[in-house]
């Protein structure tokens, strides 16, 4: 075998070992999402079941994120990838801790669905957490699906999204500050939603993180930290 095909057969290995991590990170973005779904949907139907199997289940997705962090380091190690191979895992090490502490706030959404499930009540005051949970679940889906695609004109669309999520979590906050002053008896209760949306807000955080990510991966630009308008800017000048 020459250098050539040694060169070859190496590269063909590396980019097999991207392509496993790459879909193991898109297995654990699944696992969060459904950890999403199924708190959001314990806190709003009052299933106790359901809740503390999420609230139980997140060390699911810590496992995975270690076992991917090994794979990055070790990839490191044995490849020492340079320019455009290391931004990618360096961004793979990133995105897999955004989607652990998207996980975090779904146990934590369990957790809260878990001690309210006994009186539950059915009625509507709280039906805006749920299109907020749902819009929150929107992000992180349509983040995977730029992050798979490597897509950065979906990422910018994701990124766009979030300023409605803070929009809904705003105007959800009124409504339940309204709701505690016209009913003291409710205070107890209504902070807690209030812990709910505030981690379904912070999920729609980290999915634009996500996004940010694969704007550096696939334009070496590093957009974090600015607004959507300078972002959609950088992207701009980039392609």
């Amino acid at each position: 075998m020459d250098k050539g095909d040694i060169t070859h057969h190496i590269s063909q290995q590396f980019n097999a070992e991207l392509e496993g991590v790459r879909n193991k990170v898109l297995e654990m973005g699944g696992m969060v999402e459904k950890a999403i779904g199924d708190a959001l949907e314990a806190l709003l139907t009052g299933d106790a079941q359901l809740a503390d199997s999420v609230a139980t289940g997140d060390y699911r997705i810590n496992s995975l994120e270690v076992e991917i962090d090994e794979e990055c380091a070790q990839i490191i190690a044995r490849r020492q990838p340079a320019a455009g191979d290391l931004r990618v895992i360096m961004m793979v090490v990133k995105t897999i801790t955004d989607l652990e502490r998207m996980g975090d706030e779904a146990e934590k959404i369990g957790r809260i669905a878990a001690s309210m499930a006994g009186e539950h009540q059915g009625n509507g005051s709280y039906s805006a957490i749920r299109h907020l949970g749902q819009h929150a679940r929107e992000m992180l889906r349509a983040a995977l699906d730029a992050y798979a695609r490597m897509d950065v004109d979906a990422a910018l669309e994701v990124a766009r999204m979030d300023a409605g999520v803070d929009r809904e979590f705003e105007s959800l906050m009124r409504q339940l500050i309204t709701l505690m002053m016209e009913d003291p008896r409710s205070i107890r209760r209504v902070i807690d939603v209030m812990w709910a949306a505030r981690a379904l807000e912070r999920i729609g955080d980290h999915a634009k993180n996500v996004c940010e990510y694969v704007v550096y991966m696939v334009l070496g630009k590093d957009v974090r930290h600015t607004t959507f308008e300078q972002m959609e800017e950088e992207v701009k000048s980039a392609t």
